[in-house]
């Protein structure tokens, strides 16, 4: 799915992925250390350009892990519906929103692929995700 071309660019991509868009990006960590910060609510305002805030049962979600984002001023509830050690989904104020994905690279085990799978009704939020990898590489990035 991904070309190593693009990958060594350090560019975002964009593929279909069934009834979602995958928005993604290389960083310059290892898969453990790009999932932990996924997985870490405390890193979530400083990468997401959406939530300013978050009340969370567990400082690392797992599935099934409850809480509260704040999204434009607004507390909003969410539920992990789905973690394994390379991916997370979850459902805000009820809905199904993003998935989020950390993809290795055979041979480089201090870089991958961060990628945030956007429904494709929701397809006007991948600017929004672009900039997200980009303040998540910057959080994340060894370089």
């Amino acid at each position: 799915m991904f070309n190593r071309e693009t990958a060594e660019r350090g560019r975002w991509t964009l593929a279909r992925t069934g009834c979602s868009i995958l928005v993604a990006r290389e960083v310059q960590a290892s898969p453990a250390t790009a999932m932990e910060s996924l997985r870490d609510t405390r890193t979530w305002p400083a990468w997401s350009p959406s939530i300013t805030a978050v009340e969370s049962e567990h400082r690392r979600i797992r599935e099934g892990t409850r809480g509260h984002v704040r999204v434009a001023g607004v507390r909003v509830p969410f539920r992990v519906t789905a973690c394994s050690s390379r991916r997370w989904e979850w459902r805000v104020a009820g809905i199904p929103a993003t998935g989020h994905r950390v993809e290795a690279y055979a041979g480089d085990s201090e870089r991958c692929r961060v990628g945030v799978e956007v429904p494709l009704a929701a397809a006007g939020y991948v600017p929004t995700c672009k900039r997200a990898l980009d303040r998540f590489a910057a959080l994340v990035d060894r370089n």
